[in-house]
């Protein structure tokens, strides 16, 4: 008979250990799943430390949009890779991450817009991902509540559809990648932050803690927000900044909108949750800041380039507003693999606003590279040397809000 509640926890907690064969850095998304894809190879002597509780990051500050119509090739490759894990993820796991793949409408306000949501379009179908320009009146018939009259100041042109696209619950992946990587072995450590990486002969020794030293040859970098501030505990720079990102949410309402909208001219996205609730969020700050704050300017903006786009919405109340630090990388791609320079520690970070949707991925090809010491194909090109070498993987074009 079915239990609707338990008393178990759903992970267990452990005494801290004085030595590991990995330590990963982050207790999000990323650093979870890499440690149970890591335990699914047999390497389950690893420690998962986070210096506050499980999910405190972005991964419990992201919008939890998932898509994979990127731009690039490599990108489109990887993400879409990302998306066929999510789509079984919650049977894997044996636990409901409540996804919702209602499909993804990105809208195109200007002609230069258009054009560029049309060059998209053809890349997704010549790679294999369902992608589409659709007319207004199309969007109209998918989204009836959404204003696609011509005499407003940013009409809507056209949209690229995705129909896999959707939404899914952020705090139920964090618990089920947290629950599987336990139930095999993996020891997850919250409040534990890490003060200082150590380092011999061009290589990783081990990682200083609040808790204690911790010996280990093997260091991920899984953080978000600050992993410039790790990587330079290991004496690493890495090309990236920090910029702030805002989000809010309404009060419940009926049911009235079946898609996630996205508008980069507008610099607004828009979906409703299985709660009622309306999500929206806006494009990084302009400014580099650790802040988490969230500001009265950008809830404006938020605000009314939504009424453009649903005047109905004009009565609803914000119910809370809050913020997160995304890595931002020169070409809006992530930094993955092995650091050149020091042995052993591996990267997976600079994911701006892209991170919580390759999750899955990332983790299952990070756990590769560290359980038999070579690069998986797919992450070759968001190697930190593509830098130096000027093979830069431009994804601007794909980011949902930014222009």
């Amino acid at each position: 008979m079915w239990q609707l509640f338990s008393t178990k926890p759903m992970w267990q907690k452990s005494a801290l250990r004085d030595s590991y064969d990995v330590v990963i850095v982050g207790g999000g998304v990323h650093g979870l799943a890499t440690a149970y894809y890591l335990c699914k190879r047999g390497v389950n002597n690893l420690a998962v430390l986070e210096r506050s509780y499980l999910g405190g990051g972005n991964s419990g500050r992201n919008t939890a949009i998932l898509r994979s119509n990127y731009r690039m090739p490599q990108g489109v490759a990887f993400y879409n890779a990302s998306m066929k894990i999510w789509e079984n993820l919650s049977c894997e796991l044996e636990f409901n991450l409540l996804f919702s793949q209602e499909g993804h409408l990105t809208l195109a306000h200007t002609d230069s817009t258009m054009s560029g949501l049309r060059v998209r379009a053809d890349a997704n179908q010549l790679l294999g991902v369902d992608s589409r320009l659709v007319t207004p009146e199309e969007i109209k018939r998918m989204v009836p509540a959404i204003n696609i009259r011509q005499d407003v100041r940013y009409p809507i042109l056209a949209g690229l559809y995705h129909p896999p696209g959707g939404i899914i619950r952020h705090d139920a992946v964090v618990w089920g990648y947290a629950r599987a990587a336990n139930n095999l072995g993996a020891e997850l450590h919250t409040h534990t932050e890490v003060t200082g990486i150590v380092t011999k002969n061009g290589g990783v020794e081990g990682v200083e803690t609040t808790r204690g030293k911790i010996k280990t040859g093997t260091v991920v970098n899984a953080t978000s927000g600050w992993s410039t501030a790790i990587a330079r505990m290991a004496g690493v720079s890495l090309p990236i900044t920090s910029h702030p990102l805002q989000a809010c949410v309404t009060e419940p309402l009926k049911p009235f909108l079946g898609k996630v909208i996205v508008s980069a001219n507008l610099h607004v996205y828009v979906n409703q949750t299985d709660r009622g609730e309306v999500v929206l969020g806006s494009e990084i700050d302009p400014y580099s800041s650790y802040s988490l704050r969230s500001t009265l300017p950008t809830l404006e903006m938020i605000a009314a380039h939504t009424l453009d786009l649903f005047p109905c919405l004009r009565h609803v109340c914000v119910m809370r507003q809050w913020g997160g630090v995304c890595d931002m990388t020169p070409d809006y791609s992530p930094i993955i693999g092995e650091t050149p320079e020091l042995k052993g520690f591996i990267l997976d970070v600079g994911w701006g606003t892209y991170g919580f949707k390759a999750g899955p991925i990332a983790g299952s090809l990070v756990s590769e590279l560290v359980d038999t010491g070579r690069t998986p194909e797919l992450i070759r090109p968001f190697a930190l040397s593509r830098f130096r070498d000027n093979h830069l993987v431009g994804e601007k074009a794909a980011a949902a809000v930014s222009t």
